[in-house]
């Protein structure tokens, strides 16, 4: 009598339909889309606050903006201000996080479309209107789509916001308003609380968290 393989005792994995597997995949790349915009934005914000500090200090050097208002200089004599290649070195960085931001949500709304097609095809197998039984735990296909949309559209309004904020925060005078936009960089208002627990959510009902 043949011995039996250790592998002949272990328990298979159920194997997924195709529609199944993709979404599973889907739900990992979301996960990893979201922490590399999330290190970006890391990144980006250290930029931009060195941005304002040398804006300011351009603007208030030594602190003495006082004395400098009151020193009677009129507009032609003041100094012209000086190319700070640091600043303009800053800039280009934060364009270039903006650039890789911008390449993240477009992965997304990929992401986002490839969901769209999954459903429309599961429609076309199974009919509109009838009810199949969950590819994981408890989610409809149609759900995976409804999350993946409302992920979507929260990073584009936010790419959208950081697009102009990257055009205008080295351009601003306004001291208030560059600490507006370097408020908005780092709270991304756009982006949702909800957006943690729609990921988590998808998350664990695709096998990749566990209760």
């Amino acid at each position: 009598m043949a011995a039996k393989s250790p592998a002949d005792g272990t328990p298979r994995r159920p194997v997924l339909p195709v529609s199944a597997r993709k979404i599973k995949d889907n739900a990992a790349d979301w996960h990893n889309l979201i922490m590399k915009w999330e290190r970006l934005n890391d990144n980006g914000f250290t930029v931009a606050n060195k941005i304002v500090n040398m804006k300011i200090s351009e603007q208030f050097p030594d602190n003495k903006w006082e004395i400098a208002c009151d020193n009677g200089a009129t507009e032609s004599e003041k100094p012209t201000p000086k190319y700070n290649e640091e600043l303009d070195n800053c800039c280009v960085e934060l364009l270039e996080t903006l650039k890789h931001m911008t390449k993240i949500q477009l992965k997304m709304e990929k992401l986002t479309l490839t969901t769209e097609a999954i459903c429309d095809l599961e429609t076309f197998h199974h009919g509109a209107g009838n009810c199949t039984a969950p590819f994981f735990h408890t989610w409809p296909t149609p759900y995976f789509y409804e999350v993946s949309l409302k992920l979507s559209e929260m990073y584009k309004k936010e790419l959208q916001l950081k697009q102009t904020i990257v055009q205008e925060i080295a351009h601003s005078a306004d001291q208030d308003l560059m600490m507006v936009y370097l408020s908005s960089w780092l709270y991304q208002p756009y982006i949702e609380n909800s957006s943690k627990l729609l990921l988590e959510a998808m998350l664990l009902e695709t096998g990749h968290r566990q209760c």
